[in-house]
């Protein structure tokens, strides 16, 4: 085997968790592609004969084109972050999907990638690569030109900041599940008080439609206003098709097959506290739903 073939054996071996750093980092899966992919001509350029750990190696170089992809998202301020619904990960509704268990293999809900939206870049490194990857701060700090204590307080007002504004969903699938059918039987009943009492009171719905459905595009708080804006939509509720979505109960919204938007629901404590819904056509073109018959 000669060196450019170990270089690749050894690059896609790392390859599925890479991409699971990178999507963590950026919430979208067109951007961790590309994450990879430069990571992938970085090793091909690089003196690697001294690398004794290819996968800390390849973690480390992910996550430096990570946080300057991060830096220039920010500076060019091109996404309101109040209506930025991230990727989502959609996935059969019986769990068979090797390929999204692999991104998910540890929990990361839209409503954490929502959360994580919000961090500085550097916090946002700092976090994911220590609590969700369990990188030594030794290491981070080397990635962000910061000092390890500098690192831990970075890592530490990110986590604090999750904790506090990213619902831990209840373990229970099947229960996440009934809430969301009750969910829609209430909107297609036309049953207010049904829904906002499937409602948690402070309920988020947030709303991403793009450049091509602005009328779509929305952030909506509270029991009564996201009933009456769900009631809006109860037209579209026979045509809703049981999936998940980065791990929780969710659904496709597909009339005659033709896919109008995926819905994630984060149920906690019995109740719907965050509703996350993409319908930009722009961005489901890239999310594979023919496999789950919803196109």
């Amino acid at each position: 085997m000669d060196n450019q073939d170990l270089l690749t054996e050894r690059f896609e071996a790392q390859r599925s968790h890479l991409r699971a750093v990178a999507y963590r980092m950026l919430g979208s899966l067109s951007e961790a592609d590309d994450a990879v992919q430069e990571a992938w001509l970085r090793l091909s350029r690089a003196e690697t004969s001294d690398v004794q750990d290819p996968r800390a190696w390849l973690t480390t170089v992910v996550a430096r084109v990570c946080l300057n992809m991060l830096r220039s998202r920010r500076r060019r301020a091109e996404v309101p972050l109040d209506t930025h619904v991230p990727d989502p990960i959609v996935g059969a509704a019986d769990g068979s999907d090797p390929e999204g268990a692999a991104l998910l293999a540890d929990s990361v809900g839209l409503a954490l990638l929502v959360v994580l939206d919000t961090l500085a870049p550097a916090e946002r490194v700092a976090f994911v690569l220590h609590d969700v990857f369990a990188v030594p701060f030794e290491e981070i700090a080397a990635i962000l030109e910061r000092s390890p204590e500098a690192a831990r307080q970075l890592a530490s007002r990110a986590r604090r900041r999750v904790r506090q504004r990213a619902p831990a969903p209840d373990a229970d699938l099947a229960h996440q599940r009934a809430v969301v059918d009750a969910f829609f039987a209430a909107a297609r009943d036309g049953d207010v008080a049904a829904l906002v009492a499937v409602l948690a009171p402070d309920v988020v719905l947030r709303a991403d439609g793009g450049v091509k459905r602005p009328g779509a595009t929305a952030l909506v708080r509270g029991a009564a206003t996201v009933a009456s804006q769900a009631l809006r939509y109860a037209g579209l509720a026979p045509f809703v098709r049981p999936v998940l979505v980065n791990g929780t109960a969710g659904v496709v919204v597909a009339p005659n097959g033709r896919p109008w938007g995926v819905v994630a629901f984060t149920v906690a404590q019995g109740r719907i506290v965050e509703i996350d819904v993409l319908s930009d056509p722009e961005r489901l073109v890239g999310l594979d739903l023919t496999r789950l018959g919803a196109a």
